[in-house]
């Protein structure tokens, strides 16, 4: 049997989780009081009951319960009963906005500022963070990107790790993304914009990938970077406990360079057993900006 303990913080995407785990056919029970999880975890391995795949929703809703927690799990393990514990979370600049989007309060906010429920949320769950087997960080996740990684754990058994990186390319004159771990500049790089067959294609089009490759310099760029990201991406996991990471690739316009160095690094690192995604940020910002 399968026992997989969904928690996190409030608006990280636990309701999607178990709404996902219902459809791989867990027999789900959402905001479960701590003090039945034992009574639960008998009555499921009842043979009575059939049931081979069960996820249980708890989180700060069980109010000061949660503190017996601990002891709970620690009795479950005495008993020899497995469980895995899956945990969502998001940054807090992610959190605020899904409340104000949503118009609702944090269920510890009593009515005054989101960002102080939200503090005092994660500091009386760091304890499950420490514990979890499984940690998604849905700060930068689309509803289907969260469905896709939970169906890798759960559903494909793929060898998972705790980290989702994103590959993000951007145009210099817009700005350098605000939230990137990493940034790399592209602009050394014969530019694919003076040539005028290649102006209104981007990096998505073969021609100008060929334009931007032809370039020895690129090859060696894309090769170090790998290697580079291929050492450095275990670290941050590891010692500094990242779960999200971004790497910014730029040029002037975010439209043909970039691109083009970012889908490419995206075949390479996918050859590894990490998440990653590739965003293109302002690859569409020229044709809008002159009206084309």
């Amino acid at each position: 049997m399968r026992f997989v303990i969904v928690t996190g913080m409030s608006g990280a995407g636990k309701s999607t989780a178990l709404k996902t785990l219902e459809d791989m056919g867990y027999f789900c029970v959402d905001n479960l009081p701590v003090l039945l999880i034992e009574k639960f975890a008998d009555i499921a391995t009842d043979s009575k009951f059939k049931l081979d795949k069960i996820a249980v929703g708890i989180d700060i809703r069980n109010g000061e319960a949660l503190n017996e927690l601990t002891s709970c799990l620690a009795e479950l393990r005495a008993n020899n009963f497995t469980y895995e514990i899956l945990f969502l979370d998001a940054s807090e600049t992610a959190l605020v906005k899904r409340y104000k989007e949503t118009r609702r309060d944090h269920p510890l906010s009593h009515g005054g500022r989101i960002n102080t429920g939200i503090k005092k949320e994660r500091e009386k769950i760091a304890f499950l963070r420490d514990i979890a087997d499984y940690i998604i960080d849905t700060s930068n996740l689309l509803t289907r990107e969260l469905k896709s990684e939970i169906d890798k754990i759960f559903l494909e058994d793929k060898e998972y790790n705790n980290i989702i990186i994103t590959l993000m390319s951007f145009g210099y004159k817009y700005g350098i993304p605000r939230d990137s771990d990493m940034v790399f500049d592209l602009r050394f790089l014969p530019n694919p914009y003076y040539e005028q067959d290649l102006r209104p294609l981007t990096g998505n089009d073969e021609a100008v990938q060929e334009y931007v490759m032809n370039c020895p310099e690129a090859h060696q760029f894309l090769d170090k970077l790998y290697e580079m990201l291929k050492f450095l991406i275990p670290l941050y996991e590891e010692k500094e406990g990242k779960h999200q990471l971004i790497v910014s690739i730029g040029c002037t316009g975010g439209k043909h360079r970039s691109v083009t160095m970012a889908n490419l690094l995206y075949k390479k690192l996918s050859e590894l057993p990490y998440t990653i995604r590739v965003f293109h940020r302002d690859i569409t910002k020229d044709s809008i900006v002159k009206g084309v």
